[in-house]
């Protein structure tokens, strides 16, 4: 029974959790239901299953790749994120739960417009933020924005792969420098962990791209240019919602206020942290 499944992952969890990753049993799980193409329960109903050999070297080299330090999401290339599966790779952020608070509160303003809208996303990296729109808001149409040309590459990938391709926009560029015209909402979820804080961060989120996560001396460099070019792109009335780092809230919906928005809240994600500003133009 050596090579049963529950054999193999009982000394991967011990090899994950040796190396304090943060959640070893999980990660093996899902490192071995994609080696097997099954989901992770059928683990548990196959406990005793033996594994081909093929599968275990397979199972193993992912797991010595995790315990570098590389993120499982890379190591499956796909990630979930408001129901869907996403395809990722080293050139776009890993999707995030709270990430879906944003999501969640700009689908349902365009969804209560009841009407054809458009929106612009910036900094789209996968697509999962305007994806996950489109395929819940069936009269939105949008236009996102990278400075990499990678990550776009995975963003058109993911749109085709949900078929809302012919309702999505993608431009090359830097946050509203190929844009024209005006939306009625623009959402972004900008890189905002401070310049010195890079180096201390967790080992696997230093192995996603730095371009996406370095937002500065204070976090805050791209929500000033964002929130101060947004009014030029905005429709009357319009919504600009961003998500912000642990503790950059207040800070961001004073640049709301200074800038004229009005309405202008911060919404919680569901462990309590403040996660989210949105504000509408005057």
């Amino acid at each position: 029974m050596k090579n049963s499944i529950q054999n193999t992952l009982k000394a991967a969890v011990e090899r994950l959790a040796a190396k304090n990753i943060d959640s070893p049993r999980l990660d093996a799980e899902i490192l071995l239901a994609h080696v097997l193409n099954c989901r992770r329960l059928t683990l548990y109903v196959d406990f005793d299953k033996i594994l081909s050999l093929g599968a275990v070297l397979k199972f193993n080299e992912l797991v010595n790749r995790r315990l570098e330090g590389v993120p499982v999401a890379y190591l499956t290339g796909i990630k979930d994120f408001m129901g869907l599966s996403f395809a990722v790779n080293e050139n776009v952020l890993i999707p995030r739960p709270e990430t879906e608070i944003l999501t969640e509160l700009v689908g349902e303003y365009m969804r209560e417009l009841d009407r054809e809208v458009i929106f612009a996303d910036l900094g789209t990296g996968s697509g999962a933020i305007p994806i996950s729109i489109l395929k819940f808001v069936k009269n939105a149409r949008a236009v996102t924005v990278d400075i990499s040309e990678a990550a776009l590459e995975v963003a058109k990938f993911n749109s085709q792969r949900f078929n809302v391709d012919d309702r999505i926009k993608f431009f090359c560029g830097d946050l509203f420098e190929p844009l024209t015209g005006k939306f009625d909402a623009i959402v972004s979820n900008p890189p905002y962990i401070p310049t010195s804080e890079l180096k201390t961060l967790q080992a696997e989120v230093k192995r996603e791209p730095q371009l996406a996560l370095d937002g500065g001396t204070d976090g805050l460099t791209f929500y000033r240019r964002i929130i101060s070019d947004a009014p030029r792109f905005l429709v009357d009335g319009g919504l600009l919602a961003v998500e912000v780092g642990i503790n950059q809230a207040s800070a961001v919906k004073n640049l709301f206020e200074a800038a004229k928005f009005v309405d202008v809240e911060i919404f919680k994600d569901l462990a309590g942290l403040e996660r989210v500003v949105a504000g509408k133009l005057r």
